[in-house]
Formats: C-alpha cells, structure tokens, sequence
C-alpha cells in the first residue's frame, strides 16, 4: 500500500496533491479539464503512479523542460513519466477543443 497523496496530471504532468488538484485545479489545464472543485475529474485526469521528479523554475530556458515538453507550462514539480491514461470522453471533449492528447506514459514515440 502506497502513503504517497501526489497525483499527476495526465494532460501535463504537474504534480501536486489530491486536495490541491480539487481546491485550486492544474494551473496548466484547469480551462481543459476542470478539475478544480471536482473530485470525480481529478480522479479521472490525474494518476498517483507516476516515476521522477523534475523541479522546474524557468522551464521555458531548461532542455530538460523541452525534452519533456514542458516548457511552455508554470512552473512548478512534473513528473518525468505518468502512468494510465484520459478516459476516452475526455480525450474526444480534448479534440474537440482542438488540442490532441498525448499520453505522458512513454507510449508515443516521436
């Protein structure tokens, strides 16, 4: 059994802790995902399984941020790798939106 109360976010891969993703949502996908205020989205947006740390303070200047496709997001603790992926009304209500999911599971190679 695990004590770890972090999460990830599925879409960007912020870590945080299950109550803050409620109380205050992802302060990169909030607009996409509305987690804030909504256990149930961040159950099903967010993993506990997750592998690494990345602390970033300036991710638009850090190659590890490019790297992990993070640079353009706040600043903040990401996880290097998320495990499980977006229920499938998520991903369609994403492309809707415009914006095409990619799962920070290591599954899709460039």
């Amino acid at each position: 059994m695990s004590i770890r109360s972090e999460r990830a976010c599925l879409v960007c891969g912020i870590v945080r802790t299950f109550n803050a993703f409620v109380e205050q949502g992802c302060p990169n996908c909030d607009s996409l995902l509305s987690l804030r205020n909504s256990e149930e989205n961040v159950h099903a947006c967010t993993s506990p399984s997750f592998e690494g740390f990345v602390a970033m303070s300036s991710p638009d200047a850090s190659w590890v941020a490019r790297w992990l496709r993070i640079d353009s997001f706040q600043s903040g603790t990401y996880a290097v790798k998320v495990n499980g992926k977006l229920p499938e009304d998520i991903i369609q209500s994403l492309a809707a939106q415009g914006v095409q999911y990619r799962p920070r599971d290591g599954s899709v190679q460039d």
